[in-house]
């Protein structure tokens, strides 16, 4: 289905459906979608990871100790790290006293010894150890201090506004802070950055000096597509869990802070995730480099260029909208040779019920060089009459 219209300032409009064709149901009813799930907890929020899209949210900005959650960003600076080659995997990390002496949960590595970096990232993300958190960010940095200076660092490069860590564990300090939101950007950049090394969050168990732990996120022995990510307790900050889950292409990410237990943290971020998967879906409306639309050129080498964007268009929408999304088209009249790939020609203009509408430049996905003299001419000529007769100069073909 097409319609089309002429509008002034040189700029040519088109009506398309989207989504394979579905076409566009004026009458639908809106999607219905409850109120979400109210949770015990001081803070937690639900985002789909893919388009960062907020779907719940409770205090979400509010600075809160996050406890072992502080570990997401521990590992995250060793994978980058690791990722700039100022350390290895093969690197032998020395335990110090220090290092051995912390309290809390351990992966009870021995001072004076050295440890395969590689294990001593599993002990910290698997077993969640306060000893290892330490022996790496002295290995890393020479110190804890210079470790947290590092690691404030990156959270200020992620646009982590409302944090500050001053140490490698997430041991209570008034000064050691974050919130929701903040570990929601930590944690997308760390899945989408660092694929191979987000892979050790889903491992349920490790063993190191014939300790066998468990893994203390409860949803990866419940439900196989949760696939991450970290647990946290002290009595300050209570219990805490950052999870994802996969299902299909969506993948959704929950932060909740200060529950009560450590299954009401399990419970409490099951009951986001469900809410989320249920009610709405990731919606993969247009591929990069898809051609959309093929327009005419005027005095170029070839008589048409394809139009098509230059990266995916993904939205969350709620479930049961498809059939209402509207896509238009702007084109810019008259397009002239030469066009070199990547010139923007045009938009497209998305509209999701009850969300606001989103736009995206339309660019030429292929270059057209300049016709020789003769031939501009020709395309002059042709121009003049179809401009005159009325005719579209974008669909007119010679």
């Amino acid at each position: 289905m097409l319609r089309r219209q002429w509008v002034s300032k040189g700029i040519r409009i088109f009506a398309v459906s989207v989504l394979f064709a579905l076409g566009f149901a004026a009458q639908a009813a809106p999607a219905i979608i409850p109120a979400p799930p109210q949770l015990a907890a001081e803070g937690y929020l639900l985002i789909d990871a893919v388009t960062g899209a907020p779907l719940v949210e409770f205090n979400a900005n509010q600075r809160l100790p996050p406890a072992s959650l502080t570990k997401i960003m521990t590992s995250y600076v060793a994978a980058k790290e690791i990722e700039r080659g100022t350390i290895s995997l093969d690197d032998q990390v020395a335990v110090s006293i220090k290092a051995w002496r912390m309290e809390g949960s351990r992966m009870f590595i021995q001072e004076g010894t050295q440890v395969r970096l590689e294990d001593i990232l599993r002990g910290i993300i698997v077993q969640s150890g306060n000893d290892a958190s330490v022996a790496l960010a002295e290995h890393v940095a020479g110190s804890e201090e210079a470790f947290a200076d590092v690691m404030n660092q990156y959270a200020k490069r992620l646009g982590m506004t409302d944090t500050h860590f001053v140490n490698a564990t997430g041991l209570p300090d008034e000064n050691h802070y974050t919130t929701a939101n903040d570990l929601a950007k930590l944690t997308v950049a760390l899945i989408n950055q660092l694929p191979e090394h987000y892979k050790i969050y889903s491992e349920k168990y490790f063993t190191y000096n014939e300790i066998r732990q468990p893994n203390r996120n409860r949803l990866l022995m419940r439900d196989s597509s949760v696939d991450g990510v970290k647990t946290g307790y002290t009595e300050a900050a209570g219990y805490c869990l950052v999870a994802s889950e996969v299902r299909g292409e969506m993948r959704l990410l929950s932060v909740v802070m200060g529950a009560s237990s450590q299954e009401g943290r399990a419970m409490e971020s099951q009951k986001l995730l469900s809410y989320g998967f249920r009610y709405f879906e990731t919606a993969h409306l247009y591929r990069a480099d898809e051609a959309l639309r093929q327009v005419r050129v005027w005095g170029g080498q070839h008589q048409s260029v394809k139009l098509g964007l230059t990266a995916d268009v993904v939205m969350t929408i709620p479930k049961g909208v498809r059939d209402e999304i509207q896509a238009v088209t702007q084109i810019n009249n008259e397009i002239h040779a030469p066009v070199e790939k990547g010139d923007e020609l045009g938009s497209l203009t998305i509209s999701v019920p009850d969300k606001d509408a989103i736009s995206v430049p339309l660019a030429a996905l292929n270059g057209v060089q300049e016709a020789g003299f003769f031939a501009r001419i020709w395309d002059s000529i042709l121009l003049f009459f179809v401009s005159i007769s009325g005719g579209d100069p974008l669909e007119y073909q010679s």
